[in-house]
């Protein structure tokens, strides 16, 4: 029987686990989750309301579902570390009136690059300072407080701090609205959710590097842990040499690139940025050639764009005199039902052991040797390797191995591993939203794949965004602990790609449904590319990195002569 009675003055949560939490309608879900904040593996940071996420200081007004988002998920650790990033602005500029305060990139051990410009860098007691400053205000938990306030009125505020890109940025925006976090009085804008208070951030190290220190902070496997600090000598070479194309190109920051797409500067950003691209392909084919370099390795993480990166490379050899036969690793694929397991029980395609290392070396040793030899070749329907091609090398002649696992020891036989010639390709962004709101290098290969498999295998963005995540993990298990062995590294980022792949990435992220999964990162992925102005992608080159994923590639096609 239907009855009229007074609203509940309770309000429900329920849990992934079957549990129903119950209090007071309005209280935070932050509240809510305290009591079971134990019987979970790490710190909750938010939570996903409804398939919708939102800070723990989100109030609960109707009966809800609730997954709690912890630091070892990868929006957990996302929020982790913006709102540390925030906590160490606030501390710096509570402790030095002069000197502005860049993040720049990440590094792999767990941790940002920093920097501070228009003074000297930080000396060792100045840092030690600010590390004590930043676990005081830990230790007080002051409020991170959030407020959405009218556009013009964060821009007025931006105005009198002098904060130039930020200005910028805001200048391009569409919403009328943008909403700040102030801790003791001192506002910035931080794109994307953060934890309630400064008391949640307890796990951090600052580490002095030459020319910066790092801000370091857990990873996402044990994120109540810092790992050692590595040693990324190229990486961080290769950083700074992106830094200084984009001083080149007058481009510091996406508000900066916004405003030179509007200010009609695009044919001169997309032709500067692929001169850059060329020149430093050229500089590897050189060292290659002078070097004689029969074996050359190149690796890199998924949608780095290897594939072009390898055939420009190949081009500059030719030009040279050189004629690299490309040698295809994913040919030596073991037959599927030997394919090694991973702890789940499924087939783990990045392991390095799905490659027949055996065969390969037996096979690089004749062909080196001039030996006509018959390669295998996969077939990736019946998963079954079957026999291929018979090639003989001529003399002199080097190989291209293109792969994952081309920067690991164990690929090649040890006879060849001294005189081989690696290089390791990734998207290397370093162009960021502003000088506190990095533009994350996986992010700008994710939105490249996302594209791209929409157009070559008919994946849908959910699909992909589904796949991401395994991709990662083989990354970071096969790929990245090996990059400090490269000879050269490439970075295949391009200062305009984003407003050139923004007009068609966009429409793919919409179509996720609302309760799907994986909605909440093309969510994000949409908020972020909002910040971009787009880009006319004709003006794009055929041969550029980037049309590997628009489509329209001149070499995809390309393949040397074995006359």
């Amino acid at each position: 029987m239907i009855q009229i009675t007074q609203p509940n003055p309770n309000v429900e949560l329920h849990l992934p686990d079957g549990r129903t939490l119950s209090a007071s309608r309005g209280t935070k879900v932050g509240e809510f989750l305290a009591p079971v904040q134990a019987d979970f593996p790490a710190p909750i940071v938010a939570a996903i309301i409804n398939n919708q996420i939102h800070e723990l200081t989100y109030p609960i007004e109707i009966e809800s579902n609730c997954q709690p988002v912890t630091m070892d998920t990868a929006d957990g650790a996302r929020i982790y570390r913006r709102s540390l990033v925030f906590l160490l602005e606030m501390a710096f500029a509570q402790l030095f009136q002069i000197g502005c305060l860049n993040i720049d990139h990440s590094v792999s051990s767990g941790g940002f690059y920093c920097e501070v410009k228009e003074r000297a860098p930080l000396t060792d007691d100045e840092l030690k300072a600010l590390d004590q400053h930043m676990r005081k205000l830990i230790e007080e938990d002051h409020l991170f407080e959030r407020r959405e306030i009218p556009i013009q009125e964060a821009m007025e505020y931006f105005t009198q701090r002098g904060y130039e890109d930020k200005l910028r940025l805001l200048k391009h925006r569409r919403k009328e609205y943008l909403t700040l976090y102030s801790l003791k009085g001192q506002m910035d804008y931080m794109h994307g959710y953060m934890v309630p208070s400064s008391g949640f951030l307890k796990w951090f190290a600052l580490k002095m590097v030459e020319g910066g220190f790092i801000l370091q902070y857990p990873r996402r496997h044990a994120p109540t842990h810092l790992e050692p600090l590595g040693d990324y000598p190229k990486l961080l070479k290769t950083f700074r040499q992106y830094g200084s194309w984009l001083e080149t190109l007058h481009i510091d920051s996406v508000g900066a690139l916004n405003d030179a797409i509007q200010s009609g500067r695009t044919d001169e950003i997309v032709l500067v940025s692929e001169a850059l691209h060329e020149q430093n392909v050229s500089v590897i084919a050189e060292q290659i050639s002078k070097n004689h370099s029969r074996i050359i390795l190149l690796a890199g993480p998924s949608s780095s764009g290897k594939t072009t990166t390898s055939r420009r490379l190949a081009i500059q050899l030719l030009a040279r005199g050189v004629s690299p036969y490309p040698l295809e690793l994913d040919h030596y694929f073991v037959d599927r039902d030997a394919t090694p397991l991973d702890e789940n029980g499924e087939h783990d395609f990045e392991a390095l052991e799905t490659l027949n290392l055996q065969r390969l070396a037996e096979d690089i040793e004749k062909l080196l040797s001039g030996e006509k030899i018959q390669l295998p070749r996969f077939n990736f329907k019946s998963g079954r390797s079957e026999e291929g091609d018979v090639v003989q090398l001529k003399d002199g002649q080097p190989l291209i191995l293109e792969g994952i696992h081309g920067m690991n020891p164990r690929l090649i036989p040890d006879r060849w591993s001294d005189s081989a010639f690696r290089i390791y390709v990734s998207a290397l962004t370093q162009l960021n939203l502003d000088r506190h709101n990095r533009v994350s290098t996986t992010d700008t290969r994710l939105i490249r794949r996302i594209v791209r498999d929409a157009r070559e295998r008919g994946y849908s963005a959910q699909a992909t965004i589904s796949r991401w995540e395994s991709v990662r993990r083989g990354e970071k298990r096969h790929i990245f602990p090996y990059q400090e062995n490269a000879d050269v590294m490439f970075n295949s980022a391009l200062v305009f790609e984003l407003s050139a792949l923004k007009l068609l990435a966009e429409p793919l992220l919409r179509q996720v449904p609302h309760n799907a999964p994986e909605y909440i990162e093309a969510r994000r992925l949409l908020a972020f590319l909002n910040w971009f102005l787009p880009l006319d992608v004709n003006l794009v080159p055929s041969n550029s990195i980037v049309r590997e994923f628009l489509g329209g590639s001149s070499l995809k096609d390309f393949k040397i002569w074995r006359g």
